[in-house]
């Protein structure tokens, strides 16, 4: 065994029994160093030497050799660490690398004892140095499993989120939230996100996350068969991968322009949505800084784009379905609000915010011959196709059993008996109000429905007291189920609000709590109808988040409106032949008490034509009703009621014929007319407008 290396002077440093230990640290690969700090000549034994990568005879046991040998960004760690050790006359330990003669690094580890004389001085120091390499690529590696792991759970995350995310969602705009949020950009460590949808051989962009929209949409909104990321990954359903821009430039050269509007864009991911083997869309994603896509990498994105296409599959089958359920409620609802003089009716319908479902809420307003109006509010079980079919047919139906002149109380006992001849297991609830404008005479019934609620002119507010009935579709214990009638007075400029629960019910309150605040909404909102039912709904809403469809109507009773008796009645008995000739005389004197004498000629003719085609084809009596309609009354209008269903029919009359010019002279004069059928017979109408000034 070789002794110490670097001085030729001094007494030997290492005793016998040491030298059975060299031998043992030797055979571990080991050696031991020796510094004298007062000379500053630093010792090694041979295997010292060897793993420091020194030959014997190159060592001059100086520390600027030494230097030489480490690597420079190293040093000055390691001279410090040294430093304050013999400062503090402790012990150190430390890692550094050292050059070996080929050019490569070696970790060597030295661990090191500072030795002080009797006065307490810092004279020598004493360690050992081994290689290190195998130990710190042990930890490398284990460092590399660690991360390994890390990216294992990192990815793991990125699909849980995305599943997460995507659980709750339903309808195609739910599922562009979820893929475009801020929260899954982060975990994927992309800069932008598109989504498109495959539609009729083009690609259409249903959604990004904002930055560059501009550019993605010019990018991506083209046929499917172009040269375009979008397209080509739709059209060959297989994912397009790019790590640089001189790639993309490459591969997609129409968009060489494009790039200058992403300047930090370094890659790009596009990937092909496929659903039971259709491609249905693609996801775009851009990075910046980023050069490759790892293996792993390229696995989770596919598992998202997989993800992502089964939410959305399931989403387009569902607005699908919304789609058809929505037009069913469009053409099912009124196409518009009739007006009706003294009277300011507005209605609203808001399909459910959560769902986005279409159900069976619907409203209706029924003018009658009389002037009268029959406003309805219902709400059929369910939230699918089936509750909008049936809401149609209920609300046909109603509007059937109104026009033939039936009570509230009778019209809603018929409807509930053709709703369980539909056999639908469905149910329904409903409110039902007769409302003279001329009076404000208002009759009421409910079936299972919220109460009307009123809103006098003086601001105050109150719900009805209008006892409830079964929903319509149930069977009562005998027979046809019994809806009381609640009877109470509009005054000029009240409001009367129908609505189904939707506005005033949610899963996280009780439903008492709503209706007190429906009441201070209606209480505090404007006057005017149209006003206070967006008031409503902006108040209600917030309050309930829509979790149900809402259906609402406001009837307003106007202080303008047509004046209590201004309304002409005169029964025509067939077998008299002086009814016509005094209904003629009485009509001329109320057109007069009207300030309606201009309409005179006209309305006397007409009023003869149809009273005596009622007399001579219905074979018995008839009334004819004569009133003010419309805004500001400017209008007359002429109503003969008889007992027989058959309606009359416009016939060309022969030169010379004494008969078939009634309804020709009704379609020329009048400026609308009519038949609304009622009970077993029907109303024949007219109206005539005053001419300007």
């Amino acid at each position: 065994m070789h002794g110490f290396r670097g001085s030729n002077s001094g007494p030997p440093l290492i005793s016998e029994p040491d030298r059975v230990g060299r031998v043992a640290m030797a055979i571990n690969g080991m050696g031991v160093f020796v510094w004298d700090l007062e000379s500053g000549v630093m010792r090694y034994d041979d295997v010292g030497l060897s793993v420091m990568g020194i030959r014997p005879h190159e060592w001059d046991g100086r520390l600027d050799t030494l230097g030489t040998r480490m690597v420079q960004s190293e040093l000055p760690a390691v001279r410090a660490r040294v430093d304050r050790a013999v400062r503090e006359r402790t012990s150190f330990s430390l890692y550094f690398r050292v050059r070996l003669r080929d050019g490569s690094l070696r970790w060597t580890h030295t661990q090191g004892n500072v030795i002080s004389d009797g006065e307490g001085r810092a004279v020598r120091v004493v360690g050992v140095i081994r290689d290190a390499s195998q130990e710190l690529l042990a930890v490398d590696q284990t460092e590399e499993v660690r991360r390994a792991r890390g990216d294992r759970r990192r990815q793991a995350a990125i699909v849980g989120h995305l599943s997460d995310a995507l659980a709750p969602t339903l309808t195609v705009g739910d599922v562009t939230r979820a893929v475009t949020s801020t929260r899954l950009l982060e975990q994927l460590g992309a800069a932008t996100v598109a989504l498109a949808l495959s539609e009729g051989g083009r690609v259409v962009m249903v959604g990004s996350n904002g930055t560059a929209e501009e550019w993605i949409r010019n990018l991506h909104l083209a046929r499917s068969t172009e040269l375009l990321p979008f397209s080509e990954v739709i059209r060959t359903r297989k994912p397009v991968f790019i790590t640089s821009r001189a790639e993309f430039a490459a591969r997609y050269p129409g968009l060489r322009a494009f790039l200058d509007r992403m300047p930090d864009a370094t890659a790009a991911a596009y990937l092909p949505l496929v659903a039971q083997g259709s491609a249905i869309g693609a996801l775009g994603l851009s990075y910046n800084g980023k050069t490759c896509f790892t293996s792993d990498e390229r696995t989770v994105l596919s598992a998202v784009s997989s993800a992502i296409a089964q939410s959305l599959q399931r989403a387009l089958l569902y607005d699908k379905e919304h789609e058809l359920a929505a037009g069913l409620q469009e053409v099912m609802l009124p196409a518009s609000t009739p007006r009706m003089a003294g009277t300011e009716v507005t209605t609203r319908y808001c399909p459910a915010h959560s769902r986005g479902d279409i159900g069976g809420d619907w409203y209706d307003t029924i003018p009658l011959p009389d002037g009268r109006i029959i406003a309805v509010v219902g709400d059929v079980q369910g939230h699918d196709v089936t509750a909008a079919a049936v809401m149609g047919q209920l609300r046909v139906a109603l509007r059937a059993y109104a026009g033939e002149g039936h009570p509230p109380a009778s019209i809603m006992a018929r409807t509930s008996a053709f709703l369980t001849e539909l056999d639908t297991e469905r149910f329904a609830t409903c409110v039902l109000a007769l409302i003279d404008p001329r009076t404000g005479l208002t009759v009421s019934v409910r079936a299972g429905h919220p109460e009307p609620v009123l809103r006098r002119p003086d601001g105050s507010v109150t719900r009805l007291d209008v006892p409830g009935g079964l929903p319509l579709g149930l069977d009562g214990p005998s027979g046809l189920p019994v809806y009381p009638e609640a009877v109470n007075v509009l005054e000029p400029g009240s409001t009367l609000l129908l609505c189904t629960d939707g506005l005033i019910e949610t899963r996280t309150a009780d439903l008492d709590q709503g209706a007190a605040l429906l009441l201070d909404a209606l209480r505090t909102g404007p006057e005017r109808s149209g006003p206070l039912a967006d008031h409503l709904l902006d108040t209600m809403g917030a309050y309930t988040g829509q979790e149900d469809d809402v259906a609402l109507l406001l009837l307003r009773r106007t202080a303008d409106g047509p004046a209590t008796g201004r309304q002409f009645t005169a029964t025509l008995v067939r077998t008299d032949p002086d009814a016509l000739h005094c209904a003629r005389h009485r009509l001329r004197s109320a057109l007069h008490d009207w300030s309606m004498d201009p309409l005179g000629d006209i309305a006397e003719l007409l009023a003869c034509e149809l009273a005596t085609n009622a007399l001579l084809h219905t074979g018995g009596d008839a009334t004819l009703t004569a009133g003010p309609v419309g805004p500001g009354g400017r209008a007359l209008r002429l109503t003969v009621a008889d007992g027989s269903s058959a309606c009359p029919r416009r016939r060309a009359a022969p030169e010379g014929a004494t008969s078939g010019h009634g309804l020709v002279l009704v379609e020329e004069l009048a400026t609308a007319w009519g038949v609304t059928p009622c009970g077993t017979g029907k109303y024949v109408w007219c109206e005539i407008a005053l001419p300007p000034g």
